[in-house]
């Protein structure tokens, strides 16, 4: 049997834990988190957790021949910030001619492309400071041209387990409220309810039941959301996971409840650990159907030099 000192003492160093944490994000310290363990020139971070055995164990999840896609739908009025812009049209038909008729439409495209709609942040989108993932200095790469480091092209293909965390069901409630901050016990109970564990190489959805809002009530979606916390965050990068998603637009609580701190998960997890999120992430069918384990496959245009991808992630039971 622990002894109760013994175990308020472990309380104490567990909170003085989660304190540095937070202290490091806020405060600009950059001393403990690079270079990476991959190797000071690393451009791909987690992604680097995707092995053939990973992509074994995937393939093995895949027993009924089913999809799902992941992805919203790219259209004019979708939830985005003020700053971002979505834009499409058809300039004209082009006859070609002959006996055939031959005609074929074009798009021209206009927008924020790897920062809109269902987005894959790239380990050059958020930084603390002046430094990025593995230490890069944000006046030595981010060039008008396009990032000539840490640019989405270098992600790859990724092919793995996937794992769904209903969070929403675990609370009883259909959506989470605006503000909430998923916890540690949430997400460990969640998987306990859920009879699924979380390793390296993973991808995490978590479900919210935030997504319904979607082209219903932007002003809501994009206002103050649930989504997890840095101490959960810090669970998630701990048991080596790839990529955090969710079915919001931040996958993190939004306002931090921690005044001080704005958006202190994007840096935990992309800036410290390399890990990937999956943003605006279509997790209601899932949810439905109780499919918590998955194969998870999503490849980022190699858009050379770009902070992030748009696309559509299927996840295939």
């Amino acid at each position: 049997m622990t002894h109760p000192h013994e175990r308020t003492a472990r309380w104490v160093i567990v909170a003085a834990a989660t304190a540095i944490t937070l202290t490091t994000v806020a405060s600009g310290q950059s001393d403990k988190w690079y270079p990476s363990k991959w190797g000071a020139d690393d451009q791909r971070g987690a992604a680097n957790r995707i092995t053939p055995a990973k992509v074994m164990q995937a393939k093995g999840l895949i027993t009924q021949g089913r999809i799902y896609q992941l992805g919203r739908v790219y259209e004019a009025g979708m939830p985005m910030p003020a700053t971002r812009h979505f834009s499409l049209h058809i300039p004209q038909a082009y006859v070609m001619g002959g006996k055939n008729q031959g005609v074929y439409h074009d798009e021209v495209f206009s927008g924020e492309i790897g920062q809109i709609g269902t987005q894959f942040d790239g380990l050059g989108h958020f930084g603390q400071g002046e430094l990025f993932y593995n230490g890069n200095r944000r006046t030595e790469f981010a060039q008008p041209g396009g990032l000539t480091r840490l640019g989405i092209e270098n992600v790859g293909a990724i092919f793995t387990r996937g794992v769904l965390i209903d969070v929403a069901r675990l609370k009883g409630v259909a959506q989470l409220e605006g503000g909430y901050e998923i916890t540690v016990a949430d997400l460990k109970n969640a998987l306990a309810r859920q009879r699924v564990d979380i390793g390296a190489g993973d991808v995490v959805l978590i479900h919210t039941g935030w997504g319904a809002l979607w082209m219903k009530d932007n002003a809501k979606f994009m206002g103050s959301a649930p989504g997890i916390g840095v101490a959960a965050a810090q669970f998630l990068a701990d048991s080596e996971v790839t990529v955090v998603g969710a079915d919001t637009s931040a996958v993190e609580v939004g306002p931090n409840p921690d005044k001080d701190l704005v958006a202190p998960v994007h840096q935990l997890l992309i800036t410290h650990n390399g890990i990937y999120l999956h943003e605006n992430v279509a997790t209601e069918e899932l949810a439905r159907d109780n499919v918590y384990e998955f194969a998870y496959i999503f490849s980022p245009l190699r858009l050379k030099g770009a902070t992030g991808s748009p696309g559509n992630p299927i996840a295939v039971r």
